[in-house]
């Protein structure tokens, strides 16, 4: 196998999108490129960084990724924790069905699942830490997802939103630390912590001490 890859993930795609497609017809493409090996961005570095930290704890056992879209942090999460249980919900068929492609190529640790974060309905506390990283800017009803990121957390929540105006229409929503700040304590959190990397900010959300 070529060494540009991720070894592990990209062979377990490649496995299950041959088992999803071997009858079909006409398979669409497969998206080898997303598994190419770079540079992880810095704000997933930080995020990477604290996570080691607590999962020395024992405080990270499972995960819920929001919005993992092409795996720019979810498929590092995965190479840095291959034991850790993680979700991955996204509202976008196509990016499910590749992480689902990937849990049926033998990576069954990821769950992944097609849903909004606003109204993901599990029970409350199911995961040790949510993670939205490039998400909250996107979506329109902020207190929605506040709250239900904080129902579902047990220790943590983890945030990264762009730090200044951008050019991108998708971008609804432009937060300062104190909008994140009070966004998260008003809904219970007993404090945040605040790493600023280029052109972003990473928010840690506290639910217990």
């Amino acid at each position: 196998m070529e060494q540009q890859y991720i070894p592990q993930l990209f062979e377990a795609y490649k496995r299950g999108f041959e088992m999803r497609y071997q009858d079909a017809e006409k398979a669409p493409e497969r998206k080898d490129y997303y598994f190419k090996v770079k540079d992880d961005l810095p704000r997933v570095q930080v995020v990477l960084g604290f996570l080691q930290g607590i999962v020395a704890l024992g405080q990270c056992q499972s995960l819920l990724d929001v919005g993992s879209g092409r795996g720019v942090f979810l498929f590092p999460l995965l190479r840095e924790f291959p034991d850790m249980e993680m979700t991955s919900l996204d509202i976008l068929p196509h990016r499910v069905e590749l992480l689902q492609c990937i849990h049926d190529g033998g990576i069954e640790n990821l769950h992944p699942i097609m849903g909004d974060i606003c109204c993901y309905n599990v029970p409350d506390k199911s995961f040790d830490v949510v993670t939205m990283l490039e998400v909250m800017e996107h979506i329109p009803d902020t207190q929605a997802v506040v709250r239900n990121a904080v129902r579902l957390a047990r220790n943590y929540v983890i945030v990264s939103v762009p730090s200044k105006p951008d050019n991108n229409p998708e971008h609804i929503h432009l937060f300062s630390k104190e909008d994140l700040r009070l966004l998260f304590l008003q809904q219970g959190c007993v404090k945040v912590k605040f790493m600023s990397v280029t052109n972003h900010t990473v928010m840690v959300a506290y639910i217990n001490q």
